[in-house]
């Protein structure tokens, strides 16, 4: 179906013509007319599929130029490189249309954001703890919300946000349309559904857990980080295959520690991504990856939802997600937009069962390779990797029987705790004892 076929403006329709957007995916289709009804939705569908455009042209099309100077529409998502891109996407269709859309989010200047919301804004796109802040402080009235995303829903109470997300639905007028996409749901979004949505209508296009079928998988069994250091670095000496790489590490401290290792091999072509970066470094990060200037991202789970970034030619596991929908949203970086795409896996024995309940969610099997020889396996461990005995740490050790030195002394006669007393008592039964045994004798 073509977007043309849509019942949109002249003023969206052009704008989707200038950016390319010819065919809409089967979300975009089922989405549009029923979020034009008003009814609440329920969209479920795979990481790339659209649904960002799925609830952003019904939302656009019905709104009109107001005097009100608060939001209208409101879209909460779980991360600020999110917040970016839903606003990008949303002035790539409203280049022509007189609507304030203000991002917000963590980890810069409140008052700078502040001063923004001072001028107005008609959609506000906002992770939840900023939205909190703002709100809170009353410097974001939102009792003109009409229209409410939450985007990335299972991913927001996954970050902690469930407090802050009650709080949030809990200022907003209680008229208004509920919309919830998601690339899964998970158990405890349903009493949010139940608690707060009216009658939605749920749209899943495909069974949830599935992967996109484009995306090769494969994987590598191999025993340890410095190990798996060597397959990464031996498998990206193909340039030309792996010409855009995302690579997925389990903790902040990996991340850093790949990177150095990653950055002496491959100078100018690393780049790397976690929470502990400044804001402005994960963006131009993120944005000179997507643009081609660095080959390679390292990263967290930080960006494995939500953001869109085109023509990954490969997603490695270089540590397995323990939770099994995370493996799917990680492997959906690649395969977009029709195209092929390859996900390799680095797993451990102990993370074998995290392979094992991927599959299990996905119906299939991850192709298992038999290791290239160049590949040197390391049996040196990192300290992460290094087992912790619990209990006493020092039981092992021999037990010393040598007479303490040192630090320690004898009590000073004076504070020699004695009970006199009980001595004294004791003596006198002793000689009464004695006494008593004299007598007999004679």
């Amino acid at each position: 179906m073509l977007f043309t076929d849509f019942k949109l403006n002249n003023t969206l329709q052009r704008a989707l013509a200038d950016n390319g957007f010819i065919y809409a995916t089967p979300i975009q289709i089922e989405s549009f007319p029923i979020i034009g009804s008003g009814r609440d939705v329920i969209g479920i569908a795979q990481t790339g599929t659209g649904k960002t455009l799925a609830y952003l042209l019904p939302l656009l099309r019905d709104l009109k130029w107001a005097k009100d100077d608060r939001p209208r529409i409101l879209v909460i998502v779980p991360t600020r490189e999110l917040v970016v891109q839903v606003v990008k996407e949303v002035e790539k269709l409203t280049g022509s249309m007189s609507v304030r859309i203000r991002g917000l989010y963590g980890g810069t200047n409140i008052n700078t954001q502040k001063r923004v919301l001072m001028d107005g804004a008609d959609l506000v796109v906002a992770t939840p703890g900023r939205l909190v802040d703002l709100a809170l402080c009353g410097s974001l009235n939102l009792k003109s919300v009409r229209k409410l995303v939450i985007d990335e829903v299972d991913e927001i109470l996954n970050l902690g946000f469930r407090a802050q997300l009650h709080n949030i639905l809990d200022l907003l007028p209680a008229r208004r349309q509920n919309l919830l996409f998601s690339a899964t749901m998970i158990e405890s979004v349903e009493k949010i559904i139940n608690t707060f949505f009216n009658s939605p209508i749920k749209i899943e296009i495909e069974v949830r857990g599935t992967p996109v079928e484009k995306i090769d998988q494969s994987g590598y069994v191999i025993p340890n980080f410095n190990s798996k250091v060597n397959l990464l670095q031996h498998l990206l000496e193909d340039k030309e295959q792996l010409n855009k790489v995302l690579v997925f590490v389990s903790t902040k401290k990996l991340v850093d520690k790949l990177f150095e290792r990653m950055d002496l091999a491959f100078p100018e072509e690393i780049g790397l991504i976690h929470s502990n970066k400044a804001q402005n470094h994960r963006l131009r990060t993120v944005e000179s990856f997507h643009n081609g200037e660095i080959r390679v991202l390292l990263a967290t789970e930080l960006i494995a939802r939500g953001l869109d970034i085109l023509e990954v030619s490969h997603v490695i596991n270089f540590d397995m997600p323990e939770v099994p929908e995370h493996y799917i949203h990680r492997i959906g970086r690649t395969g977009r937009a029709d195209k092929e795409g390859k996900s390799i896996n680095f797993v451990k024995e102990a993370e074998q069962e995290f392979q094992d309940a991927a599959e299990v969610l996905m119906g299939r099997k991850v192709t298992m390779l038999p290791l290239p020889e160049a590949v040197e396996i390391v049996t040196k461990l990192i300290p992460a990797e290094i087992p912790r005995m619990g209990g006493d740490k020092n039981y092992l050790l021999q037990a010393s029987h040598e007479v303490p030195t040192g630090g320690f002394h004898e009590k000073k006669l004076k504070n020699q705790k004695v009970n006199l007393a009980h001595e004294k008592r004791q003596a006198r039964k002793l000689e009464k004892q004695n006494a008593r045994s004299r007598k007999k004798k004679k």
